[in-house]
């Protein structure tokens, strides 16, 4: 709970930091004089003026959010000796710079979170295939389990090369969301030195990004070995005579490719409410063995599902996915981007019906997954980090009237016209704005509720 806490108010506060910092510091070198650029809304816990500043940089009491304060003669009067440097006396090309600095700042910070873990290294799952789930797309497309993906990319595209599970995912992932087949070259036991083939993913109904998408293309996980470990003792694998290090070659009738499956065999175990007995063929210090396993039910959700009291599967099979100076910082822009094109993609379809609005999140499952990723390591925390704040510039930049990009909607009527918005539309349009904004908040909320309590 304390670690959910520290890494959700750390990347609230750094996102919201830079987005407003990007405000203030263009403001600054259009010549513009700045109030107050406050983190958070609210009561100022904390306040200063560095010494020869106009500015007081405060903290405030209610995190989510913050501001830039400009001198504006439509805020308060301005003294005439003053009046060059109130922000709204500058010319239109400053204004832009000013108010599109902030979503600009939080994509360049993405770019940065991106390459430094592209220059630091990461360990990866290797792309190497799990079994598909059976009638799933992978498995109509030829994959039987242990392929390894040497390239990918969309059907009509040039293909890329694909260094671990993590690349493959997310080409499945744009894939899926974008109505896109995609094209694998793979080598494996059944295919000699390679083969190509193709996800059909432009047939998929793909209204949300969630387990489920992964399931329906059969790809879930990265292969690992059926291996038995860490048996409770006293449990099914316990009684059942098998042994920590046993490889599980098949389960009745079923040949075992991979741990995944495995598992999966384990939990359909259940008929009628009672666990099946099953033998299993297995390799024990290369020795052919067979044994006869009675899983155990278990209740998950509205399922019962079997369990056998033991650890299944190996570790994945992992690689060294490091870059240099020049191709981490491309990769690293590239990956913004994307992100960014999806982002909008998504946001597009919920407008008009063809994706979920349970994509939504809010800060429940934004703080959860702070959390997690930050115990899962630096490495994980910061593509958190990255992927937020590639989020918030993409939203701040949705031409709604009480966001950046809603004022940089007014000044490009400003830009065409000659002359601002008029001030009786500008106040039916923040007021529109805001009903836009409640709503999304709510809704995304609910999901949250629904998601973690749900």
């Amino acid at each position: 709970m304390m670690l959910t806490l520290a890494a959700f108010v750390l990347a609230l506060g750094l996102l919201i930091a830079v987005h407003e910092y990007g405000h203030y510091r263009m403001a600054v070198a259009c010549g513009v004089k700045v109030l107050r650029f406050s983190i958070g809304f609210g009561k100022p816990l904390v306040r200063w003026q560095p010494k020869g500043s106009a500015t007081e940089f405060v903290i405030a009491a209610f995190p989510l959010g913050g501001f830039v304060k400009m001198l504006d003669e439509r805020e308060a009067p301005v003294a005439d000796a003053e009046r060059h440097l109130a922000f709204n006396t500058q010319p239109l090309r400053s204004r832009v710079a000013i108010v599109a600095a902030g979503p600009v700042a939080n994509l360049l910070l993405a770019v940065v979170l991106y390459a430094a873990v592209n220059w630091s290294g990461m360990q990866l799952p290797a792309p190497i295939l799990a079994r598909p789930d059976a009638g799933s797309i992978a498995e109509h497309a030829g994959l039987i389990g242990g392929e390894r993906i040497q390239r990918a990319g969309f059907d009509g595209g040039q293909l890329q090369d694909v260094e671990s599970f993590e690349d493959l995912r997310w080409f499945l992932t744009r894939g899926a969301l974008e109505g896109q087949d995609v094209r694998l070259v793979v080598t494996g036991p059944a295919r000699g030195t390679g083969g190509d083939l193709l996800l059909k993913l432009s047939d998929m109904d793909a209204s949300e990004a969630n387990a489920d998408l992964f399931r329906k293309i059969g790809v879930v996980g990265p292969f690992t070995r059926p291996v038995i470990g860490e048996i409770v003792v006293g449990a099914a694998a316990d009684k059942a005579g098998l042994r920590d290090g046993d490889v599980v070659r098949q389960v009745g009738s079923v040949p075992v490719v991979d741990g995944q499956q495995l598992r999966q065999l384990i939990r359909s175990s259940v008929l009628n409410g009672q666990a099946v007995s099953a033998v299993w063929k297995i390799t024990r210090a290369g020795t052919e063995l067979e044994v006869t396993v009675t899983p155990e039910t278990r209740q998950d959700g509205a399922l019962l599902v079997g369990r056998i009291g033991a650890y299944v599967g190996a570790m994945p099979e992992l690689v060294t996915v490091k870059y240099g100076v020049a191709d981490g910082l491309w990769r690293g822009m590239v990956r913004t981007w994307d992100v960014s094109v999806l982002t909008l993609r998504m946001m597009g379809k919920m407008v008009i019906g063809e994706a979920s609005l349970k994509n939504l999140s809010g800060p429940l499952t934004i703080a959860d997954y702070a959390g997690k990723s930050a115990g899962m390591g630096l490495t994980q925390y910061l593509l958190f980090l990255a992927l937020i704040s590639v989020s918030l510039g993409v939203l701040n930049l949705l031409p709604l009237p009480v966001l950046d990009g809603g004022h940089l909607m007014y000044y490009l009527w400003e830009g065409i016209m000659g002359k601002p918005v008029p001030d009786a539309w500008m106040e039916r349009l923040q007021r529109g704005g805001v009903a836009v904004l409640l709503v999304m908040m709510s809704i995304a909320l609910f999901n949250d509720i629904t998601r973690l309590f749900g």
